[in-house]
């Protein structure tokens, strides 16, 4: 596996990954990350590689994204360890840029993506899909990929990143190719995440709550339960189980992320955040329209 950190570097390298089937016309899928991988990334990288001739990860931790008072600096930085568990899973491509490569002095573009980033996360973390629409346009526009690939534990991401490229005309990857995989989860049925290594042990057992109570609160919903009910029930479950709090507990339409009050034929998602001591936890899971 190659790492490149210089923007020539990585033009270079990925023109010859380009090449590698005598035509210029070998495929790339790129896995854009943060570091601090987890089984949740390697299976991405793993649909990725079945997919595609050549997969590219990307390791940037995207200041942008961050608001005041979050985890930036504490945010876990391990390239070496990361680097090894990619080039085990055979990504022939690592990108990973300094803040100075991927925003030079004078950078002063901003992309905002109204709608799919208001509520939810987009409410209690203003800037933060702003941040992210940038930064994925740019890895997008620097990797040029035939398609990339996002964990759906991140549900709101993924449709803010799908509305952008389908606004924006982007063919390399086009929407279609932005492929979401199913959040994967550990034993306990907790979301794998990033952020789970801050849990101290008594949080970290008190976290697998979480899915418990969304799976009992579908289970009301899809049996005819008045929403409202369900999700007032559900906070009450979550805070019980000994989380500080809850951001939100919404049903929406799984494509505009848009609050549904009632289960009908639409495709609908159950999405939470709560935080438990220092941490915040997200977690999201398909709810079946009757029928």
């Amino acid at each position: 596996m190659q790492t490149v950190k210089s923007l020539q570097m990585l033009r270079t390298a990925l023109a010859q990954l380009r090449a590698s089937d005598g035509h210029g016309g070998a495929t790339v899928a790129l896995v854009p990350t943060m570091g601090a991988l987890h089984e949740g990334h390697l299976t991405l990288v793993r649909r990725a590689r079945a997919a595609a001739d050549h997969v590219v990860a990307s390791i940037f931790v995207n200041p942008k994204q961050f608001g005041v008072n979050e985890d930036l600096d504490a945010y876990p930085r391990q390239l070496a360890e990361d680097a090894a568990m990619l080039e085990a899973e055979g990504v022939a491509l690592l990108w990973a840029p300094d803040v100075e490569a991927m925003y030079p002095a004078g950078f002063a573009t901003n992309i905002s993506v109204a709608g799919v980033s208001d509520g939810l996360c987009g409410a209690a973390r203003p800037g933060h899909f702003d941040g992210v629409a940038t930064v994925v346009c740019k890895l997008f526009n620097q990797v040029q990929p035939d398609m990339a690939f996002f964990g759906e534990k991140d549900f709101q991401q993924l449709a803010v990143i799908r509305t952008m490229a389908r606004d924006l005309d982007l063919t390399r990857p086009h929407v279609d190719a932005i492929i979401g995989v199913p959040t994967v989860r550990e034993a306990d049925g907790l979301a794998m995440s990033s952020r789970n290594r801050y849990l101290t042990p008594d949080d970290r057992q008190a976290a697998a709550a979480l899915p418990r109570a969304m799976q009992t609160a579908i289970a009301a919903i899809e049996g005819g339960a008045d929403v409202a009910t369900a999700l007032a029930g559900l906070q009450a479950d979550i805070l019980a189980a000994g989380f500080a709090s809850v951001d939100y507990a919404a049903l929406a339409d799984s494509r505009s992320l848009a609050p549904l009050g009632t289960l009908d034929k639409t495709p609908a998602r159950l999405l939470v955040a709560a935080r438990i001591g220092s941490t915040r936890l997200i977690d999201n899971m398909a709810v079946n329209a009757p029928g």
